[in-house]
Formats: structure tokens, C-alpha cells, sequence
């Protein structure tokens, strides 16, 4: 069993130009993703934290190298096992991805009912258990367009841990919160990770904030990566692009701190 929840080895990924170049997006890329904590993927736009996550859940593949999750190389798994693979995962994706049409009851439910053989009994009861951990009693019956944005977050988080998963991706989580339903969001996110265990990879632009929940950070950067073990190492780097990223999103002095449970 690995230590690691995921591990990228060698990975080379690239998109062809209009003018029949390639865009190096990782180049050689290797980083460890440790189990049990939280990574926060971080870059400027166009980097490539969004096509690393693509790449961990088998939705594009890399061009070489390889990837493993829970010490398993996936990088050549197809059809029925890699859905398989999947269930492995929860995923948050920056809208949250509801379904318009199902009420915040049949939107949690909807994972249940296409990959378990549970009763509706037991669904609602699944169901209920999560509605009450996330503080959502009472809204199962409100559609999406019902809700604020920071409720949309939760029935999608809500959604992503039905099926209990090993590992949490959030794709820029918290993009169009304010700053204070920000904030609730991030503090949501401890405490759940806390009750579930799960493994959390974030990519986010919302900088400082989010490094207030990193264990570790990884840094893109035109096609390569800094890995730090914590926000604050990333403050004795002497790489150029490093200090200049530092500065530009950090401040001169920062100290992460726990989020209030």
C-alpha cells in the first residue's frame, strides 16, 4: 500500500498550436500527493491545475509517463475499469454542476441510485444524514435556482460524498462567493475532510486564502513544478518565478493558520 494517494512520475502533457507547434503544459512533471491531507494546486492562468486534475481522473491522457492513485498505475486504464477507478473520487467542479431540473434531495441522491444497489430506504436515510451534517435540513425540496451560491457548494459537496470517497477534487471551489461566504465555504471544507478522512486536492486562484487549508502546495509553472510542504516554505525560495509568485499573491509576510472549526 503506498503512502501516497497520488503520484506523478515523469508525466509529459502537450496541445498542439495553430501553427503546428506543441504547448508544453507539464513537462517531466513529479510530485507525491500525500494521504489524508490537503495539496493545493496553485499557477497562474493557463498552467495547467485544471488539465492535472482531467489527468488524475483518466479524462485526457498524458502523452508519457505515469500516473498512479493509491500506488495503482491508471495511465492505461480503460472502459469498466476506470469507471471503477472513478468511484475512488469525489469531484467539485467550479459551477458545482447541478442538475436544474432534480430538487437538492434527488441531486444527492442521484450517485446512490446509479452505482448502488440501495433501498430508497436507505438512500433516504444516506441522504438525511449528509442534508444535516452540511446544514442543509430543510432545503430538499429547493431547486438549484433556489439556492445561493454557497448553498449550491454545499448540495454539490454533499453529492461528491455519497459514495464515499477516497479522495476529493475541488476545481476552483469558490469561484463567484464572496469573500465572507468564501471564508464559511473553506471552513465547511476542514471540517467535513476532519469527519471523512478524505484526501483533498484543490485548485484554486484564491490565494492567500485557500493556504490556509494546505498541507502542501505544488506550484505550476510553465511546465514544471515546486513542491512546498507547507504555504510558508514557499517563502525562503530563491527561484525567480517563485519570489515573484510570493509577492504578487502573498504578500511579504504570510502565516497560515487553522481554520476555525
Amino acid at each position: 500500500m503506498s503512502e501516497f494517494a497520488i503520484e506523478f512520475k515523469d508525466v509529459v502533457k502537450s496541445f498542439a498550436k495553430k501553427n503546428g507547434d506543441r504547448q508544453m503544459i507539464l513537462d517531466h512533471v513529479n510530485f507525491s500527493i500525500p494521504i489524508g491531507k490537503t495539496t493545493v494546486i496553485a499557477g497562474g492562468s493557463g498552467q495547467g491545475k485544471s488539465v492535472t486534475l482531467k489527468l488524475i481522473l483518466g479524462l485526457m491522457p498524458v502523452d508519457s509517463g505515469r500516473i498512479f492513485v493509491g500506488g495503482v498505475d491508471v495511465t492505461g486504464v480503460r472502459g469498466r475499469e476506470l469507471e471503477q477507478l472513478r468511484t475512488r473520487f469525489g469531484v467539485l467542479f467550479q459551477g458545482s454542476a447541478l442538475f436544474d431540473s432534480l430538487s437538492v434531495y434527488e441531486n444527492i441522491a442521484l450517485p446512490l441510485r446509479e452505482r448502488t444497489s440501495k433501498s430508497e430506504q436507505e438512500i433516504r436515510a444516506q441522504v438525511d444524514t449528509i442534508l444535516q451534517q452540511l446544514e442543509l435540513t430543510g432545503h430538499d425540496e429547493k431547486f438549484p435556482a433556489q439556492l445561493s451560491g454557497g448553498m449550491r457548494k454545499r448540495v454539490g459537496l454533499a453529492r461528491a460524498l455519497q459514495l464515499k470517497p477516497e479522495i476529493m477534487l475541488f476545481d476552483e471551489p469558490t469561484t463567484g462567493l464572496d469573500p465572507v461566504m468564501t471564508q464559511d465555504i473553506y471552513k465547511l471544507f476542514a471540517r467535513t475532510q476532519e469527519q471523512v478522512g478524505y484526501t483533498a486536492v484543490i485548485v484554486s486562484h484564491d490565494i492567500p486564502k485557500v493556504f490556509n487549508l494546505a498541507d502542501e502546495v505544488i506550484v505550476l509553472n510553465n511546465g514544471k513544478v515546486d513542491v512546498f510542504s507547507s504555504p510558508e516554505a514557499m517563502q525562503w525560495s530563491r527561484e525567480p518565478h517563485i519570489v515573484e509568485f510570493v509577492e504578487n499573491t502573498m504578500g511579504e509576510i504570510y502565516q497560515s493558520h487553522l481554520v476555525e472549526q
